[in-house]
């Protein structure tokens, strides 16, 4: 089956301070991100890793954020400087999965998918979900069945069923797909 909750996902990337104020220039991780980059929340910065908050690092609380290219412009309480923003370029920005913004029908968080088993239509085993890729049109499933790694484009034509409680998704992938 999928792997648990983390307990944390990763809502934003630091790209760049921004500015001599401390304003940090964030890209979204978050298919919804009104209800994260706002005034009041409560961010963690991630580990090495991106996947778990830091243990040695404080909480930070957005204090203004606005719009800005393909991301947001963040300020955080307690940091007023472009050296102490600095510290903060290339972490990742975590949020307890708790306050997220649950999936809606026919959505899934990508940790929900990792590790299921992949079938065709017709019960044939193509492999387990290894991680789902983001590219420019799609997201793509990474399945691996020992040998080979299959990728599978996670869209409404080729996606038959996503059962969670059973731990796999049924595909009905394009003729030749699989040969690739």
């Amino acid at each position: 089956m999928g792997r648990a909750d983390p307990g944390h996902l990763a809502v934003g990337h630091v790209v760049r301070p921004h500015g001599i104020l401390g304003e940090l220039f964030v890209s979204t991780l978050t298919d919804h991100p009104e209800g994260t980059f706002a005034p009041g929340v409560v961010l963690r910065q991630g580990d090495a890793s991106g996947l778990e908050p830091d243990p040695d690092l404080p909480p930070l609380r957005i204090t203004e954020v606005r719009p800005f290219k393909d991301g947001f412009l963040v300020s955080f309480g307690g940091v007023e400087t472009r050296s102490q923003a600095e510290t903060f370029r290339g972490r990742y920005l975590l949020r307890p999965t708790a306050e997220l913004e649950r999936p809606g029908p026919g959505e899934f968080w990508h940790h929900q998918l990792v590790g299921l088993e992949v079938v065709t239509s017709q019960g044939v085993r193509i492999g387990v979900v290894r991680e789902l890729m983001e590219v420019a049109a799609s997201v793509l499933l990474a399945v691996e069945d020992g040998e080979r790694e299959h990728l599978i484009p996670f869209r409404r034509e080729f996606i038959v069923q996503v059962d969670l409680d059973g731990g796999r998704v049924v595909v009905d992938p394009p003729e030749g797909l699989l040969e690739l």
